[in-house]
């Protein structure tokens, strides 16, 4: 891969990246599952969720628990290329995050952490999330919303309800 071509591929995953979290922050998360694999994992606190359907449905139980304010915010975004269809990411991500309306009272980030994806560009050309990890390095305020186990629970490995 030419130092050009990982430019380009870096900014549209970093362009990903930032599109996932605007759906999550402004819209709810709906359909960002598509920006998985059929059995991509999302591993958010608890049991991991394996399959579109179960990242789907964390979104959905999140968006049901009423009002909530969140504004994921990513920074020092890289990426490294096994290949040029396999890329491992990471960032900074710092969450400011409570329930209920705003305009809400915030001190400090509720969580500061490194996201860490695996990614595969499809032969559709799209690169697509394998699994998305969460490092925790400082935690504050609210605690940030996880998936609870009953979510990964209900779905088998193939992403099936059980």
């Amino acid at each position: 891969m030419t130092p050009q071509q990982r430019a380009v591929e870096t900014q549209v995953l970093y362009m990903n990246m930032v599109d996932y979290w605007y759906q999550v922050d402004v819209k709810g998360g709906a359909g960002v599952s598509e920006m998985f694999v059929e059995d991509g994992i999302f591993h958010g606190g608890g049991k991991p969720l394996v399959g579109r359907p179960a990242i789907e449905q964390f979104y959905t139980w999140r968006q049901g628990r009423g009002e909530r304010v969140s504004r994921h915010v990513v920074t020092n975004f890289r990426a490294e290329f096994s290949d040029e269809r396999h890329a491992r990411t990471q960032c900074v991500m710092l969450l400011y995050a409570a329930d209920g309306r705003p305009v809400l009272p915030s001190e400090a980030p509720i969580f500061v952490g490194d996201i860490v994806d695996d990614c595969v560009k499809g032969d559709d050309g799209q690169w697509r999330l394998v699994e998305r990890n969460f490092v925790p390095l400082f935690m504050g305020g609210q605690a940030p919303t996880s998936p609870p186990d009953s979510i990964a629970e209900t779905f088998n490995k193939d992403g099936a309800e059980d």
